[in-house]
């Protein structure tokens, strides 16, 4: 049997801030987990490793040149831009991500983020326990409209895995569904393909499922945005560049469109500055779409699964 592989995890807590195991992946190679790893110290870190695990510690070019011993990335997430996937081809670096984990999870926050907006439990429980319910004196009271949504269409634009787990939450909430992919595609029952302009100005509530690409950067502009109903909203738990920020912010403030709900952000953390920050009936999650404990197991799992295929010479889950 060989030496053992070099293992390193660049930045292992956000998918593990302690309530999983690593035990998996340490039973593969001689591992070392980093909570955070900045990108002064990718380099230094991954130096003498085989293997590396990153989420969104990012292994450009640059850094390729300092890791004579790397053989293989595995990326703790879908999406794989934090990785120069075309020097790792050149070198043959194996690269792998984890195509499937967080589908429920992502589809649920879509929701959540809808009931927050029609039912605002929040802003509820605050006004009853700062004693606005014992001071009114009546047995019921509300301090924002609250919206059925029984009868609403829900927009989806992107019909991939979590675009269709959404949709089928939404139908049974009573929703009619649309979708705009720009890939057409059969679609399931109750669900009805339309081109982006009908989608917008037909929804009561938009949902963005698709990838980032050159053909989506900021996908809801100014001109889209137009085209919404004044009592639509617009939820994000995709990528943060599938809109234009300060549009959908000008938007909101102006009443145009009536409120969104948002777990990604072009910059993230977002600046002191970030246009949403001060926007009307604007949400904003920390990208915990996809933390769900279950999803991070899963997500884990296969990362392991990953690298336990490539040790035995049958790669999965291969993007490069």
């Amino acid at each position: 049997m060989g030496e053992a592989k070099r293992i390193v995890v660049l930045d292992g807590s956000p998918l593990n801030p302690g309530d999983l195991s690593w035990s998996g992946l340490e039973a593969l190679g001689d591992c070392t987990v980093y909570d955070h790893s900045g990108e002064e110290e990718i380099a230094g870190r991954a130096a003498a490793a085989q293997i590396v695990l990153t989420n969104k510690a990012p292994l450009a070019a640059a850094t390729f040149k300092r890791l004579g011993d790397l053989e293989y990335i595995g990326v703790l997430a879908t999406g794989y831009n934090i990785v120069d996937v075309d020097v790792a081809r050149e070198r043959r670096v194996v690269v792998t991500n984890v195509p499937t984990y967080g589908t429920q999870s992502v589809a649920q926050m879509v929701l959540a983020h809808v009931l927050n907006h029609t039912q605002r439990i929040a802003s509820h429980a605050d006004s009853v326990a700062s004693g606005d319910w014992t001071a009114k004196g009546t047995w019921c009271y509300w301090n924002t409209p609250l919206v059925e949504l029984e009868g609403q269409t829900l927009g989806v634009i992107g019909l991939g895995r979590i675009g269709l787990a959404t949709a089928k939450i939404a139908q049974a909430f009573g929703m009619s569904v649309l979708a705009y992919n720009q890939r057409p595609k059969e679609t399931p029952p109750g669900v009805r393909l339309v081109d982006l302009p009908t989608l917008l100005r037909e929804s009561d509530v938009v949902s963005l499922h698709c990838p980032l690409t050159d053909a989506t950067q900021q996908i809801i502009n100014r001109e889209r945005l137009a085209l919404m109903k004044p009592t639509a909203l617009l939820i994000n738990t995709s990528r943060g560049p599938l809109i234009d920020e300060h549009a959908l912010a000008e938007a909101l403030s102006t009443g145009q469109i009536a409120g969104a709900g948002l777990d990604v952000l072009s910059s993230e953390p977002p600046d002191a500055d970030n246009p949403f920050l001060g926007a009307k009936n604007c949400f904003i999650t920390p990208h915990i779409a996809w933390a769900t404990r279950g999803a991070r197991q899963r997500l884990l799992q296969t990362a392991v699964d990953n690298v336990a295929a490539y040790l035995a010479g049958r790669p999965q889950n291969v993007v490069s």
